[in-house]
């Protein structure tokens, strides 16, 4: 670092820790400036030193600050054996040491221990390794908590925050809904005579199906895929929306879903229908308008009713798939006896998922046979849920003429075998049209397996490539037998392939089975560019994203020398430093 950029760096630093913005300052500030730099204690120089390298003046130190650090150290005190290779380990060893629960930072106090304890020059000099750094961390280097309980729990919500803000401004947001709708018609309800008769039991009951109805129109939006893709592609809503959380705010939505069907069917089995069948004649009276004469006169009427058998069919279906989809039964991790083995896993989870047609149909004819609600307007199921199931309807319609004007064709298929699991390779001819990013996925359908599946997986060919290719691991149901389906026309492996199954031409075998695509969606990974410097880390089939994002980088280098190669020699020429507007550079 040459003189200049390290003033400059010096000076940002100085300016973050007093929150000065832009390129000058004033007399005062310069004073305190130069108290700062002439300072000749070891806190004093330790701080600027650690305000140098905290340049988000979070407070908190990351592992590539803890390279910077180390680099610049060795850089200072001519510590030349000390490679970038080398920081790179101490600085892991030492995330071990002081990160223990994985946080993916350090507190900056913490690495005084470091700076105060480290082997002197002269012992790194004469070739103390990791192994040796990895002895001095466990035994001195410990993280120092703060005695504070109030100011380290401060400390933790405020670092919370500062990640997930996104997150928690949505969740705050839909639970004021759902907390306003429920008061809404508890307070409706609890103005009108049915309450004199059922209590609040009645409140409860309709507040629950109000939040129940508002969750099963809002549950849709997140499955909607291209929608989802075309705003996070063409607007900025997802700087301020979750947009990558999709699915984990769906099964939040599930779980308010549950909440409001519990309230609901508790409070009307459990108490109004009770106190009903217990009213007095005379209490009944002003009620017969709802419930008919003669009056009910057991659980029998309730249930026989349409309103009864629909929303009793409605439970068992929602709580057979909300059972099923949970992580252990869909990944079928539980041990359990053979025919009841087969009951789990992915496909039964996918066969139960869409089984809420019927719950959808169900929710509709429910809605609308109320008992205490009689004037169409006042029947609200159907206003919630027009609008998300005609989007959702649209998202499906164009799955599917989308996959079938966009016909593929198989042009190589590969069986790996990598330790104990099987990865296919699928390489298929890119559609007329079709265009993505690195780092997004596609949906792969195959009518041999089943015709009404589709799987999602990410595309591991790169934009410029003349093919669109997946990578498939034997990770369950569907997996296997696509596996099992393609192995069957393949060619037997030739020698030294390590049970590579391959068929190189399409020609050559007319029998694949015909494999339709849907996509492409967008993902998280396909906003790499935005960044100067793209860390890569994945392991096993879960590399399969950087596959992708990787040959985009190289093949975008090589266009980048052909142009330079091509263009015109300059009669000037003047260096200047990286910026943000150039490619991104792959580290992995």
């Amino acid at each position: 670092m040459n003189e200049a950029a390290f003033a400059g760096e010096l000076f940002d630093a100085l300016s973050r820790r007093r929150n000065i913005t832009g390129d000058s300052i004033s007399q005062a500030e310069m004073l305190l400036f130069w108290d700062q730099i002439s300072d000749t204690s070891f806190d004093g120089r330790l701080q600027t030193f650690f305000d140098m390298v905290d340049k988000d003046a979070d407070g908190r130190i990351t592992e590539e600050e803890i390279i910077e650090i180390i680099t610049l150290s060795a850089s200072t005190n001519k510590l030349s054996k000390i490679t970038e290779q080398q920081a790179a380990e101490y600085a892991l060893l030492i995330m071990e040491e002081l990160d223990p629960g994985n946080l993916g930072y350090i507190d900056v106090h913490n690495l005084e221990t470091l700076l105060l304890q480290a082997p002197s020059s002269q012992s790194v000099s004469i070739g103390t390794g990791a192994k040796d750094m990895s002895q001095m961390l466990s035994q001195s280097l410990r993280p120092t908590p703060e005695p504070n309980p109030l100011r380290r729990w401060h400390r933790r919500a405020q670092y919370f925050l500062e990640d997930n803000w996104r997150r928690v401004w949505v969740v705050l947001l839909w639970l004021c809904v759902c907390v306003g709708l429920f008061a809404w018609k508890f307070a409706q309800y609890r103005r009108r005579y049915v309450f004199q008769v059922m209590g609040y039991c009645v409140c409860v009951a309709k507040g629950g199906a109000e939040t129940l109805k508002f969750n099963m129109a809002l549950i849709l939006l997140p499955v909607c895929r291209n929608t989802i893709t075309w705003v996070r592609n063409h607007t900025g809503v997802g700087r301020v929306v979750p947009l990558d959380d999709n699915i984990s705010f769906h099964m939040v939505v599930a779980a308010g879903i549950t909440v409001g069907a519990g309230l609901h069917v508790v409070s009307h089995l459990t108490c109004d229908f009770p106190r009903l069948l217990r009213a007095t004649d005379a209490a009944y009276a002003p009620l017969a308008q709802y419930f008919g004469v003669p009056r009910p006169r057991n659980y029998w009427w309730f249930v026989k009713g349409t309103e009864g058998w629909t929303g009793l069919a409605m439970l068992v279906l929602m709580a057979v798939a909300f059972t099923l989809a949970m992580p252990w039964f869909r990944r079928g991790e539980l041990a359990l006896p053979g025919p009841l083995k087969r009951l789990t896993g992915f496909n039964a989870f996918w066969y139960t998922h869409h089984c809420f047609v019927a719950v959808y149909a169900l929710l509709l004819v429910h809605g609308h046979y109320l008992y205490l609600t009689h004037k169409w307007y006042k029947k609200s199921t159907w206003m919630y849920l027009a609008a998300p199931m005609v989007l959702y309807a649209c998202e499906r319609l164009t799955r599917a003429l989308r996959s079938r004007v966009r016909a593929v064709k198989i042009l190589k298929v590969g069986l790996h075998q990598a330790g104990k699991d099987k990865v296919m390779s699928l390489h298929f001819s890119k559609p007329q049209g079709f265009r993505y990013k690195s780092g997004q996925y596609i949906f792969v359908n195959c009518a041999a397996v089943s015709p009404f599946e589709w799987h999602p997986f990410s595309i591991t060919s790169a934009p410029q490539d003349e093919y669109l290719s997946v990578h498939i691991k034997n990770k369950g149901d569907w997996t296997g037998k696509l596996q099992e389906v393609f192995s069957r026309v393949c060619r037997p492996p030739t020698e030294g392939n390590s049970g590579l199954l391959r068929d190189d031409s399409a020609n050559a075998n007319l029998s694949f089975p015909e494999v339709r695509i849907d996509g492409p969606y967008g993902a998280p990974a396909q906003d790499y560019k935005q960044y100067d410097v793209v860390l890569l880390v994945g392991q096993g089939i879960g590399a399969t994203p950087m596959i992708s994002i990787i040959k985009d980088i190289i093949n975008n280098m090589k266009q980048l020398d052909v142009d330079l190669e091509a263009a015109p020699a300059p009669t000037r020429r003047r260096h200047r430093r990286p910026s943000a507007h150039d490619g991104p550079t792959s580290t992995g």
